[in-house]
């Protein structure tokens, strides 16, 4: 069923939620989990429901995203006809980037008329997710709805932007908030930032709101029009992870070290990523290693618990790394303590260094850096 869907994705969107992380790319390539980015998970999701084109919205520090992405094969999307397409921040109108999710729709109203599927699946990346979309797309097709936007019901959110959600007995949305105030005691629907819309319907609204100079897509279309417009809501109810700040992106990470988790997110289907060919970690004579996911080309001398080493991460003799998230080709030098840290990639921590955060704020080491 999900052959008749075309998939956009936006990797910028949200940039904002995770600094520390999307300073030098874009949100859609923050690493996780010691070997996939956040792209992975929407764009197997995708996959793996039998869509075979994504349109990926660039916006800027896209770099890294393209390197990932490359010609598409790990996610079987290197196609003569579909596959992934880059789509540019621009539109046909103008030469500046876009600045609101109506205005990068607009701008690739180009590739959505090219395209002859009857509907669009359209996700974020702050999200991660096992999530089986043409069972979305069969609900839509089932509640004859305009739009089928995905929820989870939580009780605790973080992100500056949010959109909750309140379906009636039918499914079909009643009332629709952006950044309410919430009683974290409380649960609520979460709108997780994916929807399935009718494609020659969703050209329709965006053309009507460039005529009416409208610029929000969320507040000047969807809460503006929820008793007119056929709004149904998804309830999803698996595991699902917002990656809304460091402090959650450090708690859903340390997650994957539950077995139950794991198997819920990589055990129904596979969640595709970049290939790379590295040598199997190696563990040094007197090394301890304790509940962590080590990734290929590790070399370990040292201690190691609860953590999430990258490719190519070095733990010098005498080290202690603890609850830390360690990314690709990071050296730790000898007789170092580290305690709920997290590196980005190329890290130096020199000998005899003792760095420490805690779970509610954890000590952040930025691209590069020597400490």
């Amino acid at each position: 069923m999900a052959n008749q869907a075309v998939g956009v994705i936006f990797s910028n969107i949200h940039d904002e939620n995770v600094p520390e992380l999307s300073r030098h790319r874009t949100m859609a390539s923050i690493p996780f989990g010691g070997r996939y980015r956040l792209i992975d998970f929407a764009l197997s999701n995708m996959v793996n429901s039998g869509i075979t084109t994504v349109g990926i919205v660039t916006k800027y520090n896209y770099q890294s995203l393209i390197d990932h992405l490359g010609s598409g094969k790990e996610w079987d999307l290197a196609r003569k006809d579909g596959g992934i397409i880059l789509l540019p921040p621009y539109s046909d109108e103008t030469d500046l980037p876009y600045t609101s999710r109506l205005e990068a729709l607009k701008g690739v109203t180009g590739f959505l008329n090219r395209r002859k599927e009857e509907y669009v699946v359209i996700s974020d990346c702050d999200g991660i997710s096992h999530l089986d979309i043409s069972d979305v797309i069969r609900y839509h097709e089932e509640k004859h709805a305009d739009i089928t936007m995905v929820y989870h019901e939580d009780s605790d959110v973080e992100s500056s932007y949010f959109i909750t959600l309140n379906p009636d007995e039918t499914g079909r949305i009643k009332g629709l908030k952006i950044n309410p105030h919430m009683n974290k005691k409380e649960k609520f629907n979460l709108y997780v930032n994916v929807m399935v819309i009718n494609r020659e319907f969703l050209i329709n609204i965006i053309q009507d709101a460039v005529t009416r100079g409208l610029s929000s897509f969320g507040r000047d279309i969807l809460t503006k029009q929820v008793d007119t417009l056929k709004i149904f809501g998804y309830q999803f109810d698996g595991y699902y992870a917002s990656i809304s700040s460091l402090q959650r992106y450090y708690r859903h990470s340390m997650e994957l070290l539950d077995r139950d988790v794991r198997n819920e997110l990589f055990g129904a289907r596979d969640i595709y990523t970049k290939v790379r060919d590295s040598a199997p970690s190696k563990y040094i004579n007197g090394a301890t290693v304790k509940n962590s996911l080590i990734s290929d080309g590790c070399v370990i001398e040292g201690t190691v618990e609860n953590c999430i080493l990258f490719r190519g991460v070095k733990i010098g003799k005498g080290s202690v790394v603890k609850n830390s998230i360690i990314m690709q080709d990071s050296v730790i030098g000898t007789n170092a303590q580290l305690d709920c840290v997290i590196t980005d990639k190329n890290v130096v921590v020199r000998d005899r260094r003792h760095l420490a955060g805690c779970e509610s704020l954890p000590y952040f080491i930025s691209k590069g850096r020597m400490l």
